[in-house]
């Protein structure tokens, strides 16, 4: 037996489960694997290990590689862009299992910032540079048609494979398709500045829609379901308060919880304990909300892992 073909027993019957090797994806996606109690040691000369408490296989592609290889039923599920699954042209052939959260960014349409271009129809005929050629070519192609653009007249695209950031400042692109982070730092140190989005995009879960067995469906719905509870218990906390029961339909319309609070009977009579689910980010506003009807030891507990 050669190695190659040990290599593909030790695969055999095994969910392969793609993750990003490197970039802005990878290290989260590595912190959500930890979260969902994916337990794996990685060579770092492999891109290939196993997970030591699931019968799972990790793969370690480059992201832009992972719709293509969950699309064409080569790996079982995968973690990559939103954009990357329709730039490669796979979102007929993949399900997008859920959104997680992370690697949030807009791929947008920059022009140099003090250029005379204003609007993205003043841009159109132009040249573009980007690493988004599908998307990019889709989206002009639209606008040209809108307005009326014909043969040279039509937008030019040019794919480059990084630091399309530069493309305006050598002169190789009068405007730019790049994904922007929220800081929005390397597109204003480049001098350029964002005229239209062309797309919002994050780190999405994926399946094959031609899976290669059928057994898996329940493995895939386990590392789904703890997906899940890692994305919900880093967006969710839990308030926890006390109020009269003549204030609780207020106290419920400020905290509805996912589904509904969990109220409690005190020993005070008229007062009620209550528990719900409510967004990190609201949960300041949430407490003085809280507070105004006259809530009582208002407390936010911190979740480190649920299921929703």
């Amino acid at each position: 037996m050669t190695g190659h073909d040990l290599y593909l027993e030790t695969l055999d019957g095994l969910l392969l489960f793609a993750i990003p090797k490197k970039g802005r994806l990878h290290e989260k996606c590595l912190q959500l694997l930890s979260g969902a109690d994916i337990q794996f040691r990685k060579s770092h000369r492999l891109d290939v290990c196993l997970v030591m408490n699931l019968p799972i296989a990790l793969i370690f592609l480059p992201a832009a590689d992972i719709p293509s290889f969950v699309g064409n039923g080569n790996v079982d599920i995968g973690i990559t862009g939103h954009d990357v699954v329709l730039e490669a042209g796979m979102q007929n052939k993949i399900t997008e299992v859920q959104r997680l959260g992370f690697g949030k960014c807009a791929l947008q349409i920059q022009v140099p910032e003090h250029g005379s271009i204003q609007s993205v129809e003043q841009l159109a005929g132009k040249r573009i540079v980007t690493s988004f050629e599908v998307l990019s070519g889709e989206y002009f192609s639209k606008l040209d048609d809108q307005l009326q653009l014909t043969g040279d007249q039509r937008t030019k695209i040019q794919y480059v494979g990084g630091s399309v950031e530069v493309a305006c400042a050598l002169g190789l692109a009068d405007g730019i398709v790049n994904c922007l982070a929220e800081s929005g730092e390397t597109m204003r140190a480049a001098g350029l500045r964002a005229i239209s989005t062309v797309l919002e995009t994050e780190a999405v879960l994926i399946k094959s829609n031609t899976p290669s067995r059928a057994d898996h469906t329940s493995l895939i719905d386990l590392v789904a379901s703890r997906i899940a509870g890692v994305v919900a218990a880093e967006k969710y906390v839990v308030c926890s308060y006390n109020i009269s029961r003549e204030a609780l339909p207020l106290a419920v319309e400020v905290t509805p919880g996912r589904r509904a609070p969990t109220v409690s009977p005190l020993e005070q009579e008229g007062w009620v304990d209550v528990n719900a689910m409510v967004l990190k980010k609201d949960c300041a506003r949430v407490m003085d909300e809280l507070v105004k009807i006259g809530a009582q030891d208002i407390l936010i507990f911190n979740l480190d892992n649920c299921r929703v």
